[in-house]
């Protein structure tokens, strides 16, 4: 009986490192960002993974990478939507839908500012 409740505290402890971990590749960017000035649109980032939803439009899955400076983000329709494109294309900005990079203006614990060709994005940790 020992040997169970040995077995069982170290899958429990394996368990509680590997959700420690998830989101660590996301670093800085890990949590939910909402748009400033915007009730309705929504950024989260977690493991190397990002969702964009507009809780009027839809959302959005991708997988992302930060690289220094810059956020790539390639994002994924499951049903080939067109109104997936344009939550990403028109309800964000970022374009083009599978290939996104923006520059990253300001990463800290409160502000996120992306950027673009001139266009500026802001979002606050929520």
């Amino acid at each position: 009986m020992e040997k169970y409740y040995k077995t069982l505290l170290i899958l429990i402890f394996c368990l509680f490192l590997t959700a420690c971990q998830e989101g660590s590749e996301a670093g800085d960017l890990l949590g939910q960002w909402r748009m400033v000035d915007s009730d309705t649109r929504y950024v989260s980032f977690s493991g190397s993974l990002t969702l964009l939803r507009s809780t009027t439009e839809g959302e959005v899955f991708g997988n992302f990478q930060h690289q220094g400076d810059s956020l790539f983000i390639q994002c994924y329709s499951i049903y080939g939507s067109p109104v997936d494109t344009a939550i990403v294309e028109q309800t964000f900005g970022f374009r083009p839908f599978g290939n996104i990079r923006v520059r990253i203006d300001r990463l800290d614990d409160d502000m996120l500012v992306l950027s673009k060709e001139g266009v500026t994005w802001d979002f606050y940790k929520y």
